[in-house]
């Protein structure tokens, strides 16, 4: 049995917080991209086929991957790099990029139904609170007494990037100890790359918006430089400082720090874009947050003596969706 990794928390909390930093600007990132006209799944390949040159040494590194774990990397390169992102952007084309983000923050909540629902397993007390927190959030955020005031199309779409990263959450059970997550991550989005490029189609791509500047909180900024930063800072070194993070903290407190990127996500977009969230919608992202949070964080802080299986186990959270033993390290959210 392998040796628990060394934790160092405050420089592990270091990596958490920049994690979160680096995921939460993305969707104001983006949205000048698609304010110009760009549509969200030509913003959506520039950001994973950015991500994947720059990780592309990681995968050559460990190119034995491929043949040991096929289905993985397929599956991650699916749901987590492909799904979540094009569903996210295609969302904050029509929602304001906090709302979208706040909703895709559901995924955790949509793996306890799934335990529970379809696999069948007793849930904690304290998972069940967080995902009935989620829920009347979610109602909050929404103004369902108002007949929902925000785009049902993109409430839509911003529930399908919940949907993936609940996928993405799931699919950990699979991730072995020999299996190096940041490897996961260079190959999904290498194969992200090439399945949204049959859908994007990049040589119809608009090429000249990212020669022009675009309007970014009162600055001009290059096309090219947002879809850098994009690749660059909201992928592939948000992904690299999570995955840093993990190693030096529980999955807990490193999923707990990660919930920061909704606050980054929410700030940024009231202070580049001028999006702000009424009184109401402002008290539903807190449940929101809180109970998502709840959610992610009830899970046993050490491996239990004795295991569970069957149909009565216990499960907690996302990170033990599988019955009995101890949390193993996730990556982090694909976003």
């Amino acid at each position: 049995m392998s040796a628990h990794p060394t934790r160092h928390r405050p420089s592990g909390l270091a990596f958490a917080l920049a994690s979160a930093l680096a995921f939460g600007g993305s969707g104001v990132f983006a949205r000048p991209l698609l304010d110009a006209g760009m549509d969200s799944l030509h913003v959506t390949w520039l950001r994973v086929a950015g991500a994947a040159l720059i990780l592309l040494p990681v995968a050559v590194r460990h190119w034995r991957l491929v043949g040991r774990r096929p289905l993985l990397l397929l599956a991650y390169g699916v749901f987590p790099m492909a799904g979540v992102q094009a569903l996210y952007f295609a969302a904050i084309a029509r929602i304001p990029v906090g709302i979208a983000l706040l909703l895709e923050f559901l995924g955790p909540v949509l793996v306890l139904l799934w335990v529970r629902v379809v696999r069948r397993h007793r849930v904690s007390p304290a998972a069940v609170i967080g995902v009935v927190l989620a829920v009347a959030g979610l109602g909050l955020l929404l103004e369902v007494w108002a007949g929902m005031r925000l785009d049902a199309i993109g409430v839509g779409l911003a529930l399908g990037a919940a949907a993936a990263q609940a996928a993405f959450f799931l699919l950990g059970d699979a991730m072995g100890e020999d299996t190096d997550p940041l490897a996961v991550i260079a190959f999904g989005a290498l194969i992200a790359t090439v399945l949204l490029g049959a859908l994007a189609r990049p040589w119809t791509l608009p090429w000249d918006l990212l020669g022009g500047p675009l309007p970014l909180g009162g600055v001009a900024l290059p096309g090219w430089a947002l879809a850098l930063w994009l690749a660059l800072v909201c992928t592939a070194l948000a992904y690299f400082t999570g995955v840093s993070a993990i190693k030096r903290l529980s999955p807990q407190v490193a999923g707990g720090v990660a919930y920061l990127e909704v606050v980054t996500a929410i700030v940024l977009a009231w202070i580049l874009l001028g999006e702000a969230l009424n009184p109401m919608q402002l008290l539903g992202a807190v449940v929101i947050v809180t109970g998502a949070f709840i959610t992610q964080t009830a899970v046993p802080s050490a491996p239990t003596t004795t295991s569970v299986t069957g149909p009565d186990a216990p499960v907690a959270g996302p990170a033990t969706a599988h019955s009995g033993g101890a949390a193993r390290p996730e990556p982090p959210s694909p976003r």
